[in-house]
This record gives C-alpha cells, structure tokens and sequence, in this order.
C-alpha cells in the first residue's frame, strides 16, 4: 500500500532527525559512562514508545498511547535530573512544571478515552505494522521536541542562578497551564450535560477561541522555554525548537486542521455554527463583543 511505503521512509526520517537533535543538544552538556546525558534522554523517549508499540499492536490498541507519552515526559525528566551531576533550582523548577503539566494531561486524556472506548484516528492505522510503528515513532520525536528545552537546561553544564526570566517564564506557564485546565474542564462539562448532545461548545474559552486548550498548551512551553534561555550555549539553542514544534504540530499537523475538518463535517451549513466561526478565532483568544 502507499501509506505503508511512505511510512516506510518516514520511519528512518523520524529517527534521523531525533539524531540530530539529540548531537546537537548535547554539546556542552553532562554525559554518563561517556554517554551525553541529552542524547541518552532522546534515545530513552524513542525506545520507551516502541516497546509500548510492540504490546499496542499485538492488543490491536491505542488505549494507552497519550498515557505512555505522558509517562515518557515524567520518567525521562526525572531520570534526566537524577543523573544530572548538577541538580540546581532551575531543574527542579523544570522538573516540577514538567511533571505538573505531564501528570494532569496524561490522566485526562487516559480518562477520556476510557470514557469514548476508542481513539478514531487509529482505526485504519492500527492494523498497519507500519503506519502504527510510525505514529508511536513520531510522539517519540514529539516528546523529544516538546521537552528539549527543559531537558537541555537540566543536562547543561552551563549554571546560573534563577533570576527574572525564570519568574517570568514560570508566570508565562502558570497562564498557559491555567488555561488549558480551565478551557479542558469547561468542555468536558459541557459534554457531560446531556443536554448538549450533538452540540457544539460556544461558551466559556471557548466563546474567545475554538481552541483555548491549545492556545494554553502552546504558551506553557514557551514559558518553559524561557527559564531554560539563560544557560543555553551554541548548538544548545536547538532547544528553542520545543514551543515552535508544538505551535506547529497543534496548528499544522495533528490538532487544529483534524478537528475543524471533522467539525466542518459535522456542523458545516448550519447557521448558528458558521456564525461561531466568523466570530471566535481560531486559536489565539479575543473576548466577544
């Protein structure tokens, strides 16, 4: 099949540039047993998602695939702090929003689709080896870019003291974080009211944005991006990449366009919807009125 060949090469692709990633964010850092401690973290998010893919697949399920990318975040953060032969407040600062973010996304999502049963988007992924090996492949990757630049300022062995950008870039998440909970409490709220049945939601975030829970997502890294600026050195600012990968995923790839198409399907035509949507923007919140 052609899906199966171009997940073929996107495989190796996928790979290759979590390589680069990890080469580059490793210079000027620790390293364990001659290990750059960095690399190590990437190399351990990528084995952690296959080994999950090996069991998903014989089980024929995507039932723990967000859980095991939440799981890799805390894990991997942990470990990457542990082995770290400096453990200053700015990696535990790291380590805490980390594992706040990681812990209350990972119950949610895992809550969700105990709820539903199922995840959609891996009907007719699933029973490709392939094309299942290669979206467990890419959270690899996505865990990987999402947590370079906490993991870069934690493996570094460039330190400074906390001053006001990690205040700032802690107030930054903080509104971020604070957001997306609030954006994803009101939505399931919502779908809990059986009232609401077949429904769009248009209150709340949601009467700002279409897509507050990833306008919150999107702003929590670039705060954790700020605190790690400070002590990031040559090809250690690869890092930067963490809040522009995830605006990048959510608003190009995997978020946004699949959910307005699938709601386009659903609610497309109808009057009150089409005037949602020329009234909220699509992802960046601005109050009605």
């Amino acid at each position: 099949m052609e899906e199966d060949r171009k997940a073929l090469v996107a495989i190796p692709l996928a790979i290759l540039v979590g390589v680069a990633v990890a080469l580059a964010g490793s210079q000027r850092g620790a390293s364990v047993l001659g290990i750059p401690l960095f690399a190590l973290a990437v190399g351990l998010a990528f084995l952690i998602q296959w080994v999950a893919f090996i069991v998903a697949y014989l089980l024929q399920t995507e039932s723990f695939y967000d859980l095991t990318g939440s799981l890799t975040y805390i894990s991997v953060t942990m470990m990457a702090v542990l082995l770290s032969p400096v453990i200053d407040r700015r990696s535990v600062v790291l380590l805490a929003l980390v594992l706040v973010w990681a812990t209350r996304l990972g119950t949610f999502l895992f809550g969700r689709i105990m709820k539903s049963g199922k995840d959609e988007r891996f009907d007719e992924i699933k029973v490709s080896f392939l094309r299942f090996l290669l979206t467990w492949t890419v959270q690899g990757l996505w865990v990987s870019f999402t947590a370079a630049a906490a993991w870069v300022a934690i493996t570094t062995t460039t330190r400074r003291p906390l001053g006001w950008p990690a205040l700032v870039g802690f107030l930054v998440w903080a509104f971020g974080f604070g957001f997306e909970v609030l954006a994803d409490t009101q939505k399931s709220a919502f779908k809990a009211n059986p009232e609401n049945e077949g429904r769009f939601i248009d209150t709340g975030l949601w009467s700002w944005s279409r897509h507050p829970n990833y306008f919150g997502e999107i702003v929590l890294w670039i705060g954790v991006a700020i605190i790690a600026l400070p002590v990031l050195r040559g090809w250690q600012f690869v890092a930067l990449i963490s809040p522009l990968y995830v605006t990048a995923q959510l608003t190009l790839v995997s978020g946004i366009p699949i959910l307005e198409r699938k709601a386009d399907e659903r609610w497309g035509g109808q009057e009150d919807y089409e005037a949602y949507k020329e009234r909220t923007p699509v992802l960046i919140p601005r109050p009605p009125g």
